[in-house]
């Protein structure tokens, strides 16, 4: 594999992942998270006269994966996921045989303190994947105590979201909450000395702020039906989680299409026709290996789900 872009790490799951796309080498593929472009090459390695479309909505991102794509049959685009249809539609590919999400912050810009996304260094509290749009700061200056709480549960299951969340509106009647430390001391304020032992106080907040300024879970919502709408029948589609809540969507979602006929139990016949969309490539989610948990921790949460499409989903 090509040389990590600067401040890219290694990809995540990324033997279990090639193995689930059963890449062939004609075939033509969509990566939506492109990050430092680490699973696209795996991806484009394996083309001949097959083709890889590679998005990203961080243009860093973009610019990383550029440089490493180079030679390999990979056109790069800077794109929303959610847009994946669309961007297929303008290149003039109806459907594609394979498509790779993998979900939530890269290593890059976890490390690149000035994207705002860590708690361990000071910086603008920013945590825009794309560069624009609302920021970490935007939110924490205009939510109402209620609604900052919600996001901290909701999308962090931080059990003490409402007393941060007061402390968090207390303070920046005080002062403007601008800055990554600034939060991340108002939050560790704002729990018992008890909680603190169990990893960083802050962790939760900051994640359930990257998703709500980001609006990871309604994207993933909106991309999971788009993406299996552009599978080629036989495609497949594979994703990579980090989180529960991202997790048990694409759980139910795979669910769903696996559902055949949907007649009452008591009918003698089956009467709706209905057949299974998709069929479970992994019966469990794949997880990382020992050997790459020693060397990337960050790859402990990460869950590879696949499936392999039969037909049209049903949309009724």
């Amino acid at each position: 594999m090509a040389d990590n872009p600067q401040g890219y790490h290694r990809p995540v799951l990324i033997t279990q992942t090639i193995e689930a796309l059963a890449i062939r080498p004609d075939g033509v593929y969509l990566d939506g998270t492109a990050g430092g472009g680490g699973h696209s090459h795996a991806i484009a390695s394996q083309l001949t006269t097959g083709r890889l479309i590679s998005l990203d909505q961080d243009p860093d991102a973009i610019q990383a994966a550029g440089q490493r794509l180079q030679g390999l049959p990979a056109t790069l685009v800077q794109s929303n996921f959610i847009h994946m249809d669309k961007v297929l539609d303008e290149l003039g590919i109806p459907g594609v045989d394979g498509i790779l999400l993998d979900i939530g912050v890269s290593s890059h810009q976890l490390d690149a303190p000035e994207r705002g996304f860590s708690y361990h260094h000071d910086a603008p509290l920013d945590m825009r994947m794309s560069q624009s749009g609302t920021s970490a700061a935007d939110l924490v200056a205009t939510l109402d105590e209620k609604q900052l709480a919600d996001i901290f549960f909701r999308y962090g299951e931080e059990k003490f979201s409402r007393p941060i969340a007061k402390t968090i509106v207390r303070e920046r009647e005080k002062a403007p909450i601008e800055t990554t430390l600034q939060l991340a001391d108002i939050v560790c304020r704002s729990v018992p000395a008890a909680a603190r032992r169990d990893g960083h106080p802050a962790r939760r907040v900051f994640q359930a702020l990257r998703i709500a300024v980001n609006g990871e879970l309604d994207c993933l919502s909106a991309a999971l039906d788009t993406a299996f709408d552009c599978l080629n029948v036989g495609g497949r589609l594979a994703i990579i989680t980090f989180h529960s809540l991202e997790d048990a969507m694409v759980k139910n979602r795979f669910q769903a299409w696996r559902q055949g006929c949907i007649c009452p139990r008591e009918a003698p016949v089956c009467m709706c026709g209905r057949t299974p969309a998709a069929t479970l490539v992994t019966k469990k989610p794949a997880v990382a290996t020992e050997e790459e948990l020693a060397e990337n921790p960050r790859s402990r949460s990460a869950k590879l789900r696949c499936i392999e499409k039969q037909h049209d989903r049903y949309t009724d």
